[in-house]
């Protein structure tokens, strides 16, 4: 019987396993929030994005938040904020001027910030080669933006610069929950995270304008559809998985998700009608190049 027994996954297979899977859900995020916001605000889609969100992630694990103690508050609160609430709209206002595989790719800078902000403010030590695979996909996204710049010469470009604000709030995220939040699990973090942030995107939405103008329709009903999706599995659940992988790895490690999710977040807007040209692809390699050095092995 112990030879038909799978093996456990050692430490190296559970941290590339957890990489890839939030690649394939957080790449296919963005064209969920694309399709949602055919009916719906950027405003509505990120409080209603919270909001579905919350109930889900206390339903599974309410229990869980016994595990967080007074001094871990303060840091679930700033992570809430810094990687949840701010960038959900302006990802949602971002992706309403570019494309969703543009949006994705300038994401790609988190690792960037994560290593520029965890020296200098986390004291967090890196490696030269983990520099140099950064400095390597950072060549591939921005041969990807230039040549999606090319493409779509009518798009709104200066909207990019909220996709770079929220990659610093993601760096700052990730840095603070290994630091400060490495002996709280994944998903009492990701719980307490949007338990807090539950009046505020309540708030949010109220004054929307959603509970007194929305109008129920075949638009607006598929649009929720895909804002459902996108909070249980894009949200709840990569929440937890990421939260996951920041315990067992390194913060550069963890962010270096954002260099793999535009190849998954291009090949969803190349099917949806958006421009890919063979350039795309090859930068696509270029940052999965960079992706192999940040994470070698010596």
């Amino acid at each position: 019987m112990l030879l038909f027994a799978q093996k456990p996954m050692n430490n190296q297979q559970q941290k590339w396993g957890y990489l890839l899977v939030l690649s394939l859900i957080w790449g296919s995020s963005f064209i969920l929030m694309k399709k949602a916001l055919i009916g719906l605000t950027p405003i509505q889609l990120g409080a209603l994005r919270m909001l579905i969100t919350a109930v889900f992630l206390l339903l599974m694990g309410f229990k869980s938040l016994q595990q967080i103690k007074k001094r871990h508050w303060k840091y679930i609160a700033i992570t809430a904020a810094l990687g949840t609430f701010f960038p959900a709209f302006l990802f949602a206002f971002s992706i309403v001027k570019i494309d969703s595989s543009i949006a994705s790719i300038l994401n790609s800078f988190t690792p960037f910030n994560t290593f520029i902000f965890g020296a200098l403010v986390f004291g967090f030590r890196f490696n030269r080669k983990q520099l140099t695979g950064i400095l390597v996909g950072l060549i591939g996204t921005v041969i990807l933006i230039l040549k999606g710049a090319a493409l779509n010469p009518t798009q709104n470009y200066w909207y990019a610069i909220l996709i770079l604000i929220a990659s610093v709030g993601y760096a700052f995220n990730v840095n603070i929950v290994k630091k400060y939040l490495s002996d709280v699990s994944a998903l009492a973090i990701t719980t307490g995270n949007f338990l807090l942030l539950i009046i505020p995107a309540f708030l949010v939405l109220a004054f929307s304008g959603f509970f007194s103008s929305f109008e129920i329709n075949t638009t607006t009903t598929s649009a929720l559809g895909y804002v459902v999706v996108l909070s249980v599995v894009g949200t709840g659940i990569a929440k937890v998985l990421f939260n996951k992988l920041v315990h067992i790895s390194t913060p550069v490690f963890s962010s270096s998700v954002t260099y793999l999710i535009p190849i998954v977040a291009v090949l969803w807007g190349s099917i949806d009608g958006e421009k890919l040209s063979a350039i795309q692809l090859l930068a696509a390699g270029v940052i999965l190049a960079g992706v192999y050095l940040v994470n070698k092995k010596k």
